[in-house]
């Protein structure tokens, strides 16, 4: 598999694995429809990049999460809240261990083993995971909670400005 030296989180990205490069160094499998590849950057330091393409930073998504929704651990994100992509991680963000997942792109999930479940994307791409069935399912529901809570208040704000505006107009 080839290495990406310019890797972006993209509308088709599925989910960022870690993948040990040496002993030392990791990087991240970076899973797309269509197409995958590695990258010298390791799964944390690329979702705080992609963060950062929309004018935030990784701990700023995480901080804004814990703010709107209360959620304090494995806080999932919106990388963009103008095209809703959101991503939930499997552990502490901290981790080598954690992967990120695009909420807007699951199906649904299946327990394999009491700690392996499988992730069944919309495309038909399927990814197993050192996770169990209930974790996995939690952190889905969390996203679930914190993409109605912030679409509600992006919303609020929306008709907010539009009532101001149409003020202004009259």
């Amino acid at each position: 598999m080839k290495f990406n030296d310019t890797p972006k989180v993209t509308g088709k990205t599925l989910a960022i694995l870690p993948y040990e490069i040496n002993e030392d160094n990791v990087g991240s499998h970076v899973l797309e429809k269509g197409r995958e590849y590695h990258t010298h950057l390791n799964p944390r330091q690329l979702m705080d990049q992609a963060c950062k393409e929309f004018g935030s930073d990784l701990r700023g998504r995480i901080n804004g999460t814990q703010y709107v929704a209360g959620l304090n651990r494995k806080a999932p994100i919106a990388i963009d809240t103008y095209s809703k992509v959101f991503f939930l991680p499997t552990s502490s963000p901290r981790s080598n261990e954690c992967v990120w997942i695009c909420y807007n792109h699951i199906l649904y999930i299946e327990k394999v083993k009491p700690k392996l479940t499988r992730v069944h994307f919309n495309n038909g791409e399927t990814l197993l995971l050192n996770i169990s069935y209930s974790s996995l399912n939690n952190q889905i529901q969390k996203t679930a909670q914190y993409r109605n809570l912030l679409e509600k208040r992006v919303n609020k704000l929306q008709k907010e400005i539009e009532h101001d505006l149409l003020e202004l107009q009259s």
